[in-house]
């Protein structure tokens, strides 16, 4: 497996550390948010992604259940593809005002907002969203917190974060109480 990239080099700039920041609405996230933008606001060479996982996909949206007809298996293929794509807009709609939230929390810290990115992620795996988002997009460091929501305590307080201090190797994680 490919090692990470920490930093991604600009022409004719210096070298930029990239930071993805896992969210999910909850106190611990803004406490995540504000402890890193107020470390970091005033680094110059730094580019963040505040990345919400959503939920799973419905079930009935992983698999078409298939036909023997090869002409009925691409169109029902093609259906799939269309339903899950719908899915996922419809959720990240309805999910966006999150990462709204989360980037106005971040920008109150003081840290320049036109080097945030907003990013959505959607897989039943929530640590291995995560890891596939940083070695995807080339992230140095990950930024977690501890504990979530109700609704998110699973991912972040009970499983995820122990699950990342496992298999984040060769990225820089970064755990906030």
């Amino acid at each position: 497996m490919p090692q990470p990239l920490p930093t991604t080099i600009h022409p004719g700039k210096a070298l930029l550390s990239r930071i993805l920041i896992a969210i999910d609405g909850s106190e611990h996230s803004a406490r995540a948010l504000h402890y890193v933008g107020t470390l970091l606001r005033d680094t110059r060479d730094v580019q963040v992604t505040l990345f919400h996982v959503l939920k799973p996909m419905p079930r009935e949206l992983l698999e078409h259940g298939g036909s023997e007809d090869p002409a009925e298996e691409v169109r029902l293929a093609k259906k799939l593809q269309e339903d899950q794509e719908n899915w996922v807009r419809t959720e990240s709609r309805f999910e966006h005002p999150i990462l709204l939230t989360a980037l106005e929390l971040f920008g109150k810290t003081g840290f320049p907002l036109d080097r945030v990115t907003l990013k959505f992620g959607h897989e039943d795996d929530i640590a291995h969203t995560i890891l596939d988002e940083a070695r995807t997009g080339g992230y140095g460091t990950i930024v977690v917190s501890r504990q979530g929501s109700n609704r998110m305590k699973r991912f972040f307080g009970v499983g995820v974060t122990d699950q990342l201090l496992r298999e984040a190797s060769g990225y820089t994680l970064w755990i906030v109480e």
